[in-house]
């Protein structure tokens, strides 16, 4: 790949990463709109989810990282500390994972689905981490059962929605030709 290549891949991840960045502002307004499921739906992990498996890893992270952190300060919500700062690692880690493993392993339509579940728990497990330390710090208590709650009986609308949709998405827009995880 040329120079020139290389820096027309990186302008399309770069727009690519800012629409998926601006989806993660606008779908939470979206969703909110559903009685009593809405914020279940995780509408933010969506563009991250989408932005690390076209754009690759550091795209996937930087989006994550950046989305609920950007959408507290102008938004208010999530709620800052421990919200949206917990969540920046979760979304962080599954952008990351999800552009990564991508790339690595086989390029089979069951792969997606691995790679897309590994990338959820992981971000759970992540956000858990996040929640248990910032607890500590604020010095209030995180429980096994508030893991649970926030990581998995809450979050069954959303973990359907992504398992469903990401990985049509995904094969659909590989189709398209708009897939940018490489080099």
């Amino acid at each position: 790949m040329t120079t020139n290549q290389k820096e027309k891949l990186q302008v399309r991840k770069l727009t690519f990463s800012g629409l998926f960045l601006a989806l993660c502002l606008v779908l939470p307004f979206l969703t909110g709109q559903i009685p009593q499921i809405g914020q279940a739906l995780s509408p933010m992990h969506i563009p991250v989810l989408l932005c690390g498996f076209l754009c690759g890893w550091p795209w996937g992270l930087a989006v994550g990282f950046i989305a609920p952190l950007l959408r507290s300060v102008l938004f208010g919500m999530p709620v800052m500390f421990p919200g949206a700062v917990a969540m920046a690692f979760e979304l962080a880690t599954y952008g990351a994972l999800a552009g990564w493993l991508h790339r690595k392993l086989p390029k089979k339509p069951a792969m997606i689905y691995v790679t897309l579940i590994i990338s959820m728990i992981a971000g759970r497990v992540v956000w858990g981490i996040a929640r248990l330390i910032f607890a500590g710090i604020a010095g209030n208590a995180f429980t096994w059962a508030m893991f649970i709650g926030g990581a998995v009986t809450n979050a069954i609308p959303g973990i359907i929605l992504h398992i469903v949709l990401i990985p049509v998405l995904v094969m659909a827009l590989e189709r398209a030709g708009l897939s940018l995880n490489r080099e």
